[in-house]
């Protein structure tokens, strides 16, 4: 039961980042707009939020400096796509390597100066899995629901609020409109160009969150190239938005699902403890596949959405389509 419960534990810790990733992916497409950069806000909220937390030496100011970092990545998709009406894909695109470049060049240039700055052992304290106080010492339920760091409550806090912002409000009813259909949205006085920047900002601040989460939690802080922080999690988290029907409160079961696919390769053993006689031939299989586990399940869905007859219900309409006033 303990390794059980400690498997399920790294899963939550794996899943998290996705969940910012997918959610912050979410209000973005909901106002009607693609960003396939999401790898590349990620990693430009990363390096900002990281530097910021370990230059102030506070979490709360290295997560709003995450959230800004990856807020100014979407303000620039926005001004390309929206005001210049540029093709969403390729701008998508240009953005992740756009993120990953900047997240390389930081901090290589800091590596080989004055050295990539560590986490003090305060910040390092904040970020540990401290859980709840009291209530992490519960058996079962307290490992289960109150040992985590707080970057995984702050995730679910608003994954649930982005849910009720979406379903649940006047303005959120707005944005989904300004991605069913634009045209009609206008018509009735939405300002679609305010819409779309405010969301998109919005979602990319979320996801800035989520390569912070990387950088400090899952990596500890060391830089050892750009592999060791953002890892294809970006590209995960897009397909995920597929997997949660475009819905956050799914999101949260989903980014959570893929982070025991992602914790398989190096929790396998304690997996196989809970039960030897039938479990033992996951330790015959390569741990290459257990990294390529999470990919393999992203690109099944990728492809069961695409043959897929009957369109799913919560994908937006004038999903990655530019908005001409003048033809409405």
């Amino acid at each position: 039961m303990e390794a059980f419960i400690q498997f399920i534990v790294q899963s939550v810790r794996y899943g998290t980042p996705l969940l910012f990733g997918t959610t912050g992916e979410i209000i973005t497409q909901k106002s009607g707009s693609l960003n396939l950069g999401v790898e590349g806000v990620m990693a430009v909220g990363a390096i900002g939020g990281f530097l910021f937390a370990t230059w102030t030496n506070s979490l709360i100011l290295g997560i709003l400096a995450a959230f800004v970092c990856g807020a100014l990545c979407g303000l620039l998709f926005a001004f390309l796509t929206v005001t210049l009406q540029a093709n969403q894909n390729v701008t998508g695109l240009a953005m992740t390597i756009f993120g990953v470049g900047l997240f390389q060049f930081i901090g290589q240039n800091l590596t080989s100066g004055s050295g990539f700055p560590a986490m003090s052992a305060e910040l390092a304290a904040k970020v540990g899995e401290n859980g709840i106080p009291l209530l992490r010492d519960i058996p079962v339920v307290g490992d289960l629901l109150f040992s985590y760091n707080p970057f995984v409550y702050l995730g679910v806090v608003i994954a649930v609020l982005c849910w009720v912002y979406l379903f649940r409000t006047r303005t959120g009813l707005k944005v989904r409109a300004v991605g069913e259909n634009p045209a009609a949205a206008d018509g009735v006085g939405v300002n679609i160009t305010r819409i779309k920047y405010l969301n998109i900002m919005l979602g990319c601040g979320i996801c800035g969150i989520g390569g912070l989460y990387l950088g400090m939690v899952l990596r500890s802080g060391r830089y050892d190239g750009y592999g060791d922080w953002i890892a294809g999690y970006g590209w995960i988290a897009i397909a995920l938005v597929i997997f949660a029907a475009w819905s956050p409160a799914k999101a949260i079961g989903g980014s959570f699902l893929f982070g025991l696919l992602l914790s398989l390769q190096a929790y396998r053993g304690a997996v196989v403890s809970i039960w030897p006689a039938g479990l033992s031939w996951m330790n015959a299989i390569p741990g290459e596949f257990y990294q390529m586990l999470p990919f393999l399940l992203t690109a099944v869905i990728l492809v069961i959405t695409s043959i897929r007859k009957k369109k799913d219900g919560g994908s937006p309409t004038a999903l990655g389509l530019n908005y001409y006033r003048e033809d409405r």
